[in-house]
């Protein structure tokens, strides 16, 4: 039998309609969400703006990861909570100026009921730095991800 060879790129597909200068619909499988600008900047605040966004990823990207490497390692993990914060130079998107480093810190408390050990916990924290792609964004660009993980027993 021949051995299934993994796909090592993938390119999914995304459609945008521009309601307008600060609202954009998109969709992408069968989900659709709305990006948006506040009222005061002109938006109709349906959604999200783009830079929120980026940082929802983040959050999200952490939870779904976290929880597929705790998963391999058979550590479960229960009632997770992410509250985040960050650090943001608006001067770019505000066309002051051209901004290199945009997120310049990203802090996020973790907090999760767990059976894992302590040096389970770490090594999944390590984990995730190396397997989050939208950390990876993050990180790569020269900003710094300051995650806190509280766990508490199951």
């Amino acid at each position: 039998m021949a051995a299934v060879k993994e796909k090592t790129v993938v390119t999914p597909k995304m459609e945008a309609t521009c309601v307008s200068h600060a609202r954009t619909d998109l969709s992408t499988r069968d989900v659709t969400i709305h990006i948006d600008e506040p009222v005061a900047r002109g938006g109709t605040n349906l959604g999200f703006t783009p830079t929120e966004t980026v940082v929802a990823g983040l959050i999200a990207c952490t939870n779904v990861i976290s929880n597929r490497i705790a998963e391999s390692m058979d550590v479960e993990f229960q009632n997770m909570e992410i509250k985040c914060d960050y650090d943001f130079d608006p001067r770019g998107a505000q066309m002051k100026q051209e901004v290199d480093l945009v997120f310049i810190e990203i802090r996020m408390a973790i907090s999760v009921n767990s059976n894992g050990t302590p040096e389970q916990i770490e090594k999944i924290r390590s984990d995730l730095a190396k397997f989050c792609p939208i950390a990876k964004l993050f990180t790569q660009a020269g900003g710094k991800i300051v995650d806190t993980w509280d766990v508490s027993p199951l």
